[in-house]
């Protein structure tokens, strides 16, 4: 599988799905769903995805994915279900926010956010999986939180 994107997506599916004790059994799954990739690659892959490797109560390991310390859920008037789950997690510095998305969603959700929000938003700052929403003077952290369900509410 060429596409980074996709391949990243599959890995972390995988992962939330299934007891991953090593890298061959992660290649084997893989393989099993059409992404040949070698296990450089897959090294690769696990570190930017930032998975840790954490011991089970019968002495084996799994792999485990990332857990962000504030889902969006525990916001209240957030869905986290949502631009499709692409979104994990919503936290506040000060009043700037910072959007946590699964790989390769940060861009096209930062574009919704400038295009369907410039009353609240003055813009915003997108890497892969990371935004920075920087909202107008005087917009509350609710009034964001509200933004963010509008916008992608009409999408459902």
């Amino acid at each position: 599988m060429k596409n980074k994107r996709n391949r990243l997506q599959v890995i972390t599916e995988i992962l939330r799905s299934s007891v991953v004790s090593s890298q061959d059994e992660l290649l084997k799954m893989l393989s099993e769903k059409q992404c040949l990739i070698t296990q450089a690659t897959l090294s690769r892959d696990l570190k930017l995805l930032k998975v840790a490797k954490t011991p089970l109560s019968n002495g084996a390991y799994k792999y485990i994915l990332p857990s962000y310390n504030k889902p969006i859920l525990s916001e209240g008037t957030f869905n986290p279900m949502v631009a499709h789950g692409a979104i994990l997690s919503l936290e506040f510095s000060g009043q700037l926010a910072v959007v946590k998305t699964k790989p390769g969603y940060a861009s096209a959700i930062a574009w919704d956010i400038d295009n369907k929000a410039n009353q609240q938003v003055l813009g915003t700052i997108a890497g892969d999986d990371t935004i920075l929403v920087i909202p107008r003077e005087g917009v509350r952290r609710e009034d964001i939180l509200e933004m963010m369900n509008v916008t992608f509410s009409e999408k459902e």
